[in-house]
């Protein structure tokens, strides 16, 4: 018998931390024969029927720093994004209306770019036309919104899920780029069925309670329920009831709704970024996590967060080099 065996039965039911069996992962219980393609097909449906007003989230919000920018592109349009005065966003296209210059290698002075093929100074309210884009930076995530990629009716402001309160919690991002298109992640987060067997090291003791029907959902039922162990080391493991759902075509929320960090949420954003050399489509997966825990001992992690958050996005990147293979390989097999 081991240590943790011989404490099994005198181990507190109220302890975050609880332990877990010991299961090989071929006698896992399967769930193929619950993972119907249709019912992931028709809240794939569903989340992209709904408004998202042209919005994208496009970085980190901590990745746009004082004094630099920040070049990317969006749906291949190529994108420059800023700190001006007092901090405040600024979002445009990434050209020099000179002469094309990349202005993600401007200079940054007194909150304006400053080209350097020419030192063409442009400003928060644009020049020689360059316009700045709408722009909304959330605190944890930095979006822009494309009216002439997206297609919809506008909307003030992107459609932010709700979080924990910035005071208590601590949040990371994480991104990885793949092969695909934003249907492809969304589809792979919509099947939680997948998460014991693909992530062994992170998932385990995974049960979907509920799923949504596949016509007629009201909007209050139209999520995916899960109870789930999250492993923490060896044995160990944080047991919740998470809920996934979709509040616009392109974020996936798996928010905590019972157990240990009730509130808290991974969101999962799909950008598309365009087409790649080889002509194939790229998109970037960009995932905050925005951790809470009314425990005492949170408040250390919240003091800790500088060297925390690293660690939480590395988690996070793990867990979509492998999601990145299921959703590459769904859009192989529907292109080819």
């Amino acid at each position: 018998m081991t240590r943790l065996s011989a404490l099994l039965p005198k181990w507190p039911q109220n302890w975050p931390l609880q332990p877990v069996p010991r299961t090989r992962w071929a006698r896992q219980e399967p769930t193929y024969r619950d993972a119907d393609p249709q019912v992931i097909g028709a809240a794939l449906k569903r989340a992209e029927a709904r408004p998202a007003g042209n919005w994208f989230v496009f970085a980190a919000s901590r990745g746009i720093r004082a004094g630099r920018p920040l070049g990317c592109r969006v749906a291949g349009v190529e994108l420059v994004a800023w700190r001006a005065a007092a901090g405040r966003l600024v979002v445009g296209p990434g050209a020099c209306p000179h002469l094309g210059g990349p202005l993600d290698q401007a200079t940054v002075d007194g909150g304006e770019l400053v080209c350097r093929w020419h030192g063409l100074r442009i400003g928060t309210g644009g020049c020689h036309g360059w316009s700045p884009m709408p722009s909304h930076d959330d605190g944890v995530l930095a979006w822009v919104r494309l009216d002439t990629v997206g297609g919809e009716k506008p909307l003030p402001a992107p459609v932010v899920p709700a979080r924990p309160p910035e005071e208590s919690a601590v949040d990371s991002v994480a991104e990885v780029v793949g092969v695909c298109e934003p249907s492809d992640i969304v589809a792979n987060r919509l099947d939680p069925w997948h998460g014991g067997w693909f992530h062994p090291y992170s998932f385990t003791r995974l049960r979907v309670l509920s799923a949504p029907g596949k016509v007629d959902v009201p909007p209050e039922q139209d999520r995916f329920l899960v109870a789930v162990t999250f492993r923490v080391a060896g044995r160990l493991g944080v047991p919740v009831h998470a809920e996934f759902t979709c509040p616009e075509p392109r974020t996936v929320v798996m928010r905590i709704v019972a157990g240990e960090g009730v509130g808290s949420v991974v969101e999962t954003h799909a950008t598309p970024l365009g087409n790649g050399r080889d002509g194939r489509p790229r998109t970037a997966v960009i995932e905050a996590v925005v951790a809470d825990s009314t425990r005492p001992g949170f408040a250390l992690a919240r003091a800790s967060a500088a060297l925390l958050r690293p660690v939480m996005a590395r988690a996070a990147a793990r867990l979509w080099r492998d999601d990145l293979a299921y959703a590459e390989r769904r859009y192989a097999l529907r292109t080819s």
